[in-house]
């Protein structure tokens, strides 16, 4: 089965990965609705989610880059089976089973959580990423990317990075290093700004990781659900073309299922 992507909204995806099947981030408020943010700040909603909870296939995951209002909403706290397995940070673990999610594992940055299916094994390892500049981020949830390597028979088959609501920051250079051979990227783009302070990739900063990561397919999601995120898709596919990789970069639209291979 080629792996492929359905967008929900916002970081919001379902992933068929082999005979796994994940969910992203789950944000399934609905327009006019209102994220908590933390710090009391909230936004509200300015989509519809493609799917609702009840709609969505049988899973076997949920991969969490953090613990905000946009990416594991009341909803999803009120309706996802608390058995569910959720990667995550140790910090969002800790949150998570206070409120019954009894399976929530949180890794550390580099470490490895496997699931496994016959002869298919898909590993996910978190990454490093980093929600906000210098002492901010302190304020912020911890965040993390996650590196999700399907191998079939102990050979891999695909590798896909989602890069969590990440800045880019030097400490993400060490990905390539260690994971070279990306054939595909989610990158959370948007440029949020809070107070005017930049706290998700804009279009110039998720150029940039595309070049430092090099995958052979870029898919952006995470860009126009709340109003503060300020930079829209087209700002994106722009810089694409301006940098000449806009030809390995595949737009979505919410509710669409598409390939994650070249």
């Amino acid at each position: 089965m080629t792996p492929e992507v359905t967008f929900i909204g916002t970081a919001t995806t379902v992933l068929r990965l082999g005979g796994f099947t994940l969910l992203t981030d789950p944000n399934f408020l609905h327009r006019g609705q209102r994220a908590y943010l933390g710090k009391g700040l909230w936004s509200k909603r300015s989509t519809d989610p493609a799917l609702t909870i009840p709609e969505l296939p049988a899973l076997d995951a949920v991969v969490l880059s953090h613990l905000h209002g946009d990416h594991f909403d009341r909803v999803a706290r009120r309706g996802l089976d608390r058995a569910l397995p959720i990667v995550t940070t140790p910090q969002a673990e800790r949150k998570l089973r206070r409120w019954g999610f009894r399976a929530a594992e949180g890794l550390p940055t580099w470490r490895s959580h496997e699931l496994r299916r016959g002869d298919e094994t898909l590993r996910l390892t978190a990454l490093p990423g980093q929600h906000g500049p210098g002492v901010l981020d302190r304020l912020l949830p911890d965040v993390m990317g996650t590196l999700l390597d399907l191998e079939r028979a102990g050979e891999r088959r695909f590798r896909l990075y989602v890069t969590g609501d990440t800045l880019r920051r030097p400490q993400l250079a060490q990905i390539p290093e260690r994971f070279p051979d990306i054939d595909a990227m989610l990158i959370h783009l948007g440029g949020t700004k809070v107070a005017g302070i930049l706290l998700t990739m804009d279009a110039r900063q998720g150029a940039d990781v595309v070049e430092l990561i090099r995958p052979r397919l870029t898919v952006p999601i995470h860009y126009d659900d709340y109003p503060v995120f300020r930079s829209p898709l087209r700002h994106f596919v722009e810089e694409a073309r301006r940098r000449g990789f806009v030809r390995q970069v595949r737009t979505i639209h919410r509710g669409e299922t598409v390939p994650l291979t070249p």
